[in-house]
């Protein structure tokens, strides 16, 4: 079991791992200068993460879970499932806003090659909130059938990707936005929607 010091080395390793990573990139990130980012020796790394490629999964799914729970966080269970959609986009557009170098950590995993094995250990995560959650149960049967890392790069992806590279998204086409992601995962083409301000 890990103690409160243990705990707290290994999650300065992973966030130092994803200022390095939206920084520098994988390729520009090495062990070594993770451990000295989270004032640690590299050997108190390799304690916590075997590897570079263990560390980059840890710290996906932790991503991938916190990105999660800020998305729920702003969904009122009584909305529409349109209005749902909305609301998690946004919450991932909050939550990511607030934290950029998550959205760039996100982009640079989701363009490499640990895309793949990052995103099914992400969703395979016992506690994945996104995955366990009734909201998103009712929403995937309203989308097309297509695999979960396509429907997430769909229906998410261009909020990650705009706020790795800007500051903010205007909010002149947060909606525009929202509308075409919900278009591109679902077979609704109905009349347009507008989110509650």
């Amino acid at each position: 079991m890990m103690t409160p010091v243990a705990i707290d080395r290994a999650e300065a390793v992973r966030h130092a791992l994803i200022r390095l990573v939206a920084r520098d990139g994988f390729h520009g990130t090495s062990m070594a200068a993770v451990a000295k980012e989270a004032g640690v020796a590299t050997g108190t790394a390799y304690v916590h993460y075997a590897s570079k490629d263990e560390l980059v999964m840890a710290t996906y799914v932790e991503v991938k879970h916190d990105v999660g729970e800020a998305a729920l966080a702003s969904v009122d269970p009584d909305s529409s499932l349109r209005e749902q959609f909305a609301q998690l986009w946004t919450g991932v557009q909050k939550h990511l806003e607030a934290n950029p170098d998550r959205a760039r950590f996100l982009v640079q995993a989701d363009s490499s090659p640990y895309a793949e094995i990052a995103h099914e250990r992400a969703i395979s995560a016992v506690d994945d909130p996104l995955m366990s959650s009734p909201v998103v149960a009712n929403l995937l049967e309203e989308m097309v059938d297509l695999p979960p890392e396509v429907l997430f790069d769909l229906a998410m992806g261009p909020v990650v990707r705009l706020t790795a590279i800007r500051r903010g998204i205007d909010e002149s086409l947060v909606d525009t936005l929202i509308e075409a992601c919900w278009r591109a995962v679902t077979d609704s083409r109905s009349s347009t929607f507008r989110r509650r301000r």
